[in-house]
């Protein structure tokens, strides 16, 4: 074992019994580095990452590899996800150097820790066009002995470039208005796959801050085609392959524009951002399908990605033993084994389901995978819904009623005959991040349906319980008030690395969504600690917005604010969305001030490019809409139709709070805005407010209504 096996992150251990002399990220590394006058070979991924298992197996695994890196270089691992700051800077100097980037990332750097080559994988020797890792490593120890002053030369020359790069967007006098927002929905329109949904040709990624910025914009616009690409866009994603069709939630993403073939592994930070969208658009569409698979995701992060404390892991893995295999001494794991079907598997479920599930699900005797890159597919069947259920009752010549109990039945023995197949790796770990995005969305779902639900508000209790656990486990385990300390990452007992600005933003962000389904002061009152901290560690007040880091440690060469809302919204989207919530709680003039500032910082980003911030852009939409503040003062008369009345309208420009007396009483100091509010003769009675100005309260659905109409 080399010394990752003192490590408590779960890919730095899968990396624990490697030949290679593997250093983990720090001091030792990089003294032993300027010691033996070496270059420092570093190699970044994550636990879940396909690829970095390929080239793990290809070349970590192998004692003449091994034998070349422990020769010539000092060999560092990291867990991106551990450290979002050195995979940042480092992945910067790949795309700046290469136009693309991914994972796993191979890196070589002075021992200063100057880059001076990089890439992504690189296989063991050459093929398919990418030079051979053994090949490589050779020619930079032959150039790092015969010619080191041309190699410092390189470190130098691109370090100063990296650091001279402004990736701040150029800031503009005011903040943005309606017509940066009209051109961002005209770029989504540009790009929009008319066919399969999404913005992107193959391969097909979710990107929910996108749908959330168009679901804003229908609601603030009456825009139809905002509503409409992305209902299509989710539709298509629940029905296709991306979706796990027996145990729920969602894969990373699919290698065709079809969304048919995913890429099997399951992120923690795509499961609560998806049940974010589904939930708004149930709203949005009035339609309880997007609902149903929101809920559905949450069973399955309930189920399989919850933490006996109330955590939430990070990933589920994408490789797995072939159930074929699994009782083979030399068996090798292969991508998605865990959910693939071969169509005798099907057939042998009880009674008359098997034909029903297999025009269903488009499942073929021979297999139905219409794309197969690593050929691990062949003869087997990816799910996807082929068939609606209105169509399998002609074809079956039954009710409808009875093909949705005959596909849930089979659904049940489909999973319990998956419980037998050797299972994916799971990453364990729990994220700050991560769980506050989570919290966010196990919390937005309980108050939906806690107002909404024909099923009355007891169908929402497990998820606010999910909510509340996970959060009063991150207050407990990696938040320490007194030091104003909180921590990134949790595993085993062990709390640690300090926590970025996305991991303050990601948990303010669940606990507002969590103080509006639980009106618990101690929830707004702890948002309220963290959000000042952030802004003490990471605002910039050059330039508004929030860096990603400190900036404090040396070992990190560039201090990075993101600028770009991919797979993860940036912090400052995160923050500045944050702080309008802030603000229209409690009396900051300078929240205020900051949210103005960050959107005058991401200016010209929003004018010019507003797709690449689609969350900014949500941020945006709220600003020029106006939030407001709806209050609903609990009285002793049967409140439920004017509370579905409300529950049933997409609001996404309110903050909402429900209170009971006994809530309303806790409240009337650390809100003093609800301390006149009262229930109108007793009756349950809704405030509607903006800027702390608040209408007459309304007591019943039809007032409730034309208070709510727009205009």
């Amino acid at each position: 074992m080399n010394r990752l096996a003192r490590e408590r992150s779960p890919y730095l251990l899968q990396h624990a019994g490697n030949p290679v002399e593997w250093f983990p990220w720090g001091e030792e590394a990089f003294a032993t580095a300027r010691a033996q006058d070496r270059p420092i070979f570093l190699s970044i991924g994550y636990s879940t990452c396909h690829w970095c298992h390929v080239m793990e197996h290809e070349s970590f695994e192998n004692d003449a590899v091994a034998a070349v890196l422990n020769e010539h270089f000092v060999s560092i691992k990291v867990d991106r996800e551990e450290r979002p700051d050195v995979d940042r800077v480092y992945m910067a100097f790949v795309q700046a150097t290469t136009g693309s980037g991914g994972w796993p990332m191979s890196v070589w750097l002075m021992p200063d820790l100057k880059p001076f080559y990089g890439g992504t994988y690189f296989p063991p020797t050459s093929r398919w066009g990418r030079p051979g890792f053994v090949d490589i490593l050779q020619q930079i120890a032959r150039v790092w002995k015969s010619d080191r002053a041309k190699v410092t030369e390189s470190a130098e020359s691109l370090t100063a470039q990296l650091r001279g790069q402004d990736r701040t967007p150029a800031a503009t006098d005011a903040a943005p208005g309606p017509g940066a927002l009209a051109r961002t929905l005209q770029q989504f329109r540009a790009a929009f796959d008319g066919r399969y949904g999404s913005f992107n040709d193959a391969p097909k990624f979710p990107r929910p801050s996108e749908l959330l910025f168009l679901l804003r914009e229908h609601a603030r616009t009456g825009d139809e085609a905002a509503l409409a690409m992305t209902l299509q866009t989710l539709r298509a994603m629940a029905l296709g392959g991306l979706r796990d069709h027996v145990g729920g939630g969602f894969h990373r993403y699919t290698v065709d524009a079809g969304w048919r073939v995913p890429h099997f592994e399951k992120m923690l930070y795509d499961q609560a951002q998806l049940v974010l969208a589904y939930v708004e658009a149930s709203q949005a569409a009035a339609d309880p399908f997007f609902m149903e698979v929101a809920e559905d995701t949450l069973l399955y992060v309930l189920r399989e990605m919850t933490d006996a404390e109330g955590g939430f892991y990070c990933a589920e893995d994408a490789d797995s033993i072939p159930p074929e295999q699994m009782d083979q001494r030399d068996a090798h794991k292969a991508e998605g084994s865990f959910y693939l079907w071969r169509a005798d598997e099907v057939d042998a479920l009880p009674g008359e389901d098997a034909p029903i599930v297999r025009r269903r699900f488009g499942i073929e005797t021979g297999g139905n995978a219409p794309a197969d890159p690593q050929g691990e597919f062949a003869g087997k069947n990816i799910l996807y819904v082929a068939r609606s259920v209105e169509d399998l009752a002609v074809e079956f010549q039954r009710p409808a009623d009875e093909i949705v109990t005959a596909l849930n039945r089979s659904r049940i023995a489909m999973f319990q005959h998956r419980l037998g197949r050797p299972r994916p790796d799971r990453d364990d770990k729990i994220l700050t991040a991560w769980n506050g995005l989570m919290i966010a969305a196990f919390a937005r779902t309980a108050r939906i349906l806690a107002s909404s639900s024909d099923d009355g508000p007891g169908v929402s209790a497990p998820y606010l319980q999910a909510a509340s656990k996970a959060a009063g486990f991150i207050r407990e385990r990696m938040w320490d008030a007194g030091m104003g300390r909180l921590r990134r990452r949790y595993r085993q007992g062990d709390a640690d690395i300090d926590a970025y600005a996305e991991d303050y933003a990601c948990l303010i962000f669940g606990l507002l969504e969590l103080f509006q389904a639980d009106p618990d002061p101690s929830w707004l009152e702890w948002a309220v600690a963290l959000q000042r901290r952030q802004n003490e560690l990471f605002w910039d007040e050059n330039a508004g917005g929030w860096f990603s880091t400190t900036g404090h440690d040396p070992n990190v060469l560039l201090r990075l604010k993101e600028d770009y809302d991919g797979a993860e919204p940036s912090a400052s989207s995160i923050s500045a969305m944050n702080l309008m919530v802030l603000s229209h709680l409690l009396d900051d003039p300078d929240w205020a001030e900051q949210v103005e500032r960050t959107l005058r910082g991401f200016g010209s980003r929003l004018e010019q490019l507003g797709r690449a911030v689609p969350m900014m852009a949500a941020v945006l939409s709220t600003h020029v809409a106006g939030p407001q503040q709806i209050v609903v003062i609990e009285g002793t008369n049967d409140n439920r139709a004017l509370e579905q009345g409300l529950g049933r309208r997409y609001l996404p420009f309110s903050v909402l709070l429900k209170l009971t007396p006994e809530q309303h009483q806790r409240l009337r100091s650390a809100l003093p805005f609800v301390a006149a509010m009262t229930a109108i003769h007793g009756q349950t009675s809704v405030y509607i407010c903006r800027d702390r100005s608040c209408r007459a309260p309304v007591t019943d659905v039809v007032e409730l209504a034309k208070a709510l109409a727009p205009g």
